[in-house]
């Protein structure tokens, strides 16, 4: 089965930077027509530079936590390539918690900010895969959609304690999705990635700089991956390589989840 995406046509949220920017230029380097949409324009325009607006590659700014801006997101997609695909959910945030003080409203800011959004967007991407199969008459896929979550949504941390609820809800968000989507062919899945650089980590890292020996400690394979090694699996997932594959967390992270960190053999 091909691992070719070429002459598809994907969405790919969070794009201006890390994760969803490897994403979007390995999806368009394979021959795949690529909208980048994120909230920093001067971001994407940096980033794309003279390559936006020309041959596969689009970019779209707006602000995804507005209905209006998905409605224009997809309309945008459609006028510049006539058809979408594959979504790539990327579009994430990682804010602390105090988990004591009731006033802290990081869970309300991530659920609405990147739970939300996602849903909303993958609900009108999917309604057009539907139409767009109903229009093709035939019996093939219509479409893939890949969420890009963490494995904070199986881990516990206190100072987290907003990101690995909406991970969670994340990963049962596309569990959920594949079930309802399935009779109309399109495939829902997700990336659960762990000591990959994303723009996050990268941020973090600079102002924590003992961080990364920290991570680096509790990965087994000893390092923290690039974004780009994350591309492949994205790809995979948007392939008819995965054309009988939905409803699953595919994880990415070197063997961290695989560790136990309590270092007295006690539970």
């Amino acid at each position: 089965m091909s691992f070719s995406i070429s002459g598809k046509t994907a969405i790919v949220t969070g794009s201006a930077s890390g994760i969803g920017l490897a994403i979007g230029k390995q999806f368009a380097a394979a021959g795949a027509n690529v909208m980048f949409a994120d909230t920093d324009e001067a971001a994407l325009l940096s980033e794309l530079g003279t390559q936006a607006d020309e041959s596969n590659i689009r970019y779209f700014a707006g602000d995804l936590r507005e209905r209006l801006t998905i409605a224009n997101l997809l309309s945008a997609t459609i006028d510049a390539f006539d058809e979408v695909d594959i979504l790539v959910n990327g579009a994430r945030q990682v804010v602390p918690t105090d988990p004591l003080d009731p006033d802290d409203d990081s869970m309300e800011l991530l659920l609405n900010e990147t739970l939300l959004p996602t849903m909303r967007l993958s609900q009108q991407v999917a309604r057009r895969m539907i139409k767009q199969g109903e229009q093709r008459d035939s019996s093939g896929p219509n479409g893939a959609i890949i969420n890009l979550s963490s494995i904070a949504a199986r881990r516990s941390h206190p100072e987290l304690m907003a990101y690995c609820v909406a991970s969670a809800a994340l990963d049962q968000l596309t569990r959920s999705l594949s079930v309802s989507l399935a009779p109309h062919r399109i495939r829902v899945n997700s990336i659960a990635f762990g000591s990959v650089m994303s723009a996050s980590m990268q941020a973090t890292l600079k102002d924590n700089r003992a961080y990364r020996q920290d991570i680096e400690r509790h990965t087994p394979l000893g390092r923290i991956a690039s974004p780009s090694e994350l591309t492949e699996a994205a790809q995979f997932l948007a392939s008819d390589a995965a054309a009988f594959m939905t409803g699953q967390i595919v994880t990415l992270d070197g063997g961290r989840t695989l560790l136990d960190t309590v270092a007295v053999p006690v539970h």
